[in-house]
């Protein structure tokens, strides 16, 4: 037995109908890609199709029913994030993911005007472990305003190393953008911590919560974030939805990123004036459905309880690494301890490439991620081009594991690893 599993696991399944659909040769699916796309429950595609079915039409723009029913739909989904981060519902801005929730960051301090506003002799301060989409969009801010990019390294157990930390956070900090938890070596970072380090020399903090929302608590308020940003379609949402949330005195004082309808309030032909926020960050027709599911999403995941889901993951995470640690030559990037980690869980196998790991368990009807799941700074450190990862989330079981420690133990005997 597993203890700290979500009660009731087998039941909470059957809410998840790709899970049980079988694969080529009729073998059974084991999904251990959540941590690249969460799979999705029936009631998140049943309120998708219902909003197409009878309620669709552009929001806030009709004038008839339908408009009236869908504008209301988009708005309810905008409650139901800020809920879910404790947050207030006019400070939640959807956008289509988490990297253009981060690029939206990433301008408008570039382009913003007086104290915000990002330039030459300032510094960003990033990490070694960040998804491309909180490391590039950066890189461009400081190439394009002749600020300095810097970052913390880290440690050999995958850990941020923070003992520069007064070295690389100093008066001439501007930003520091950091991921939650790693999205390749599952480290969950101390935000909090750095985030106050960070404000006591006047920075912004921008944090990627888009690992950290499907499987921990947030809330913004206790976070450390003046910007967090996170995506639909890990939260067992649809593709197509992001979301960055903004302390209201600081999204109020950032230019518009995108110009178009809806974000106005009036427009001349010499100069126009801008919505409030969120809106003024919502230009064009939005990602209506994609709210719709997204609100549907964190209600399913609120019921569950985020502290359930949490519990769930580290017992599944811990049962994972014992697993794994009876594999022959298999080294695994990141904490060793499961309760200083997410559910992603990288690894090599000596001898064998990791795309060749990922077919032979697909072979085995089990679906992992290989390659440098958009981290390559942290490959890198660690002296790797690539690497295998699987990732659970609240609907994985233990067997699911054991299946994939046993499809390991076939890969090394079919390569004739001994």
């Amino acid at each position: 037995m597993v203890g700290g599993l979500l009660p009731e696991l087998g039941v909470l399944r059957k809410d998840f109908p790709i899970l049980s659909r079988t694969l080529a040769g009729g073998l059974p699916l084991v999904y251990l890609d959540s941590a690249n796309t969460s799979q999705k429950p029936q009631c998140v595609i049943d309120a998708m199709v219902d909003h197409l079915e009878r309620h669709n039409a552009n929001v806030a723009r009709a004038m008839h029913q339908l408009g009236a029913e869908s504008s209301e739909a988009f708005e309810a989904a905008r409650d139901k994030v800020a809920a879910f981060i404790n947050a207030p519902r006019d400070e939640v801005i959807f956008t289509k993911n988490a990297s253009e929730a981060l690029n939206l960051a990433a301008n408008t301090l570039a382009w913003a005007r007086g104290p915000l506003q990002v330039g030459e002799g300032d510094e960003v301060v990033i990490t070694e472990m960040e998804h491309h989409s909180n490391i590039v969009p950066w890189q461009l801010l400081t190439q394009r305003t002749g600020a300095t990019l810097r970052w913390f390294g880290l440690t050999d157990d995958g850990q941020l190393d923070l003992t520069n930390i007064d070295e690389l956070i100093t008066e001439r900090t501007k930003v520091v953008a950091l991921t939650w938890v790693s999205n390749m070596l599952g480290t969950i970072n101390p935000v909090a911590e750095i985030a106050r380090r960070a404000h006591e020399v006047g920075a912004i903090v921008v944090v990627d919560a888009s690992q950290a929302a499907p499987q921990l608590p947030v809330d913004v308020t206790t976070s450390g974030a003046d910007l967090l940003a996170f995506t639909g379609h890990k939260v067992v949402g649809p593709t197509g939805i992001g979301v960055l949330w903004g302390k209201r005195e600081l999204l109020e004082q950032l230019p518009p990123f995108l110009g178009g309808g809806e974000m106005i309030a009036t427009v001349e032909m010499e100069r126009s004036t801008y919505a409030g926020i969120p809106h003024k960050f919502e230009a064009g027709t939005p990602p209506i459905v994609e709210a719709v599911g997204l609100g549907a999403a964190v209600d399913y995941l609120s019921h569950i309880g985020m502290d359930a889901i949490h519990a769930h993951e580290q017992a599944i995470t811990a049962y994972a690494l014992e697993g794994l640690a009876t594999v022959p030559g298999l080294t695994v990037l990141g904490p060793l301890d499961a309760t200083q980690r997410g559910g992603a869980i990288s690894f090599e196998i000596d001898g064998v490439h990791p795309h060749d790991v990922a077919q032979v368990l697909d072979s085995r009807g089990i679906a992992v991620r290989a390659g440098h799941h958009c981290a390559k700074p942290a490959h890198k450190r660690f002296g790797v081009q690539s690497s295998t990862r699987m990732s659970s989330y609240l609907y994985t079981t233990p067997a699911e594991i054991d299946a994939l420690v046993d499809g390991l133990e076939y890969t090394r005997s079919y390569f004739k690893l001994g």
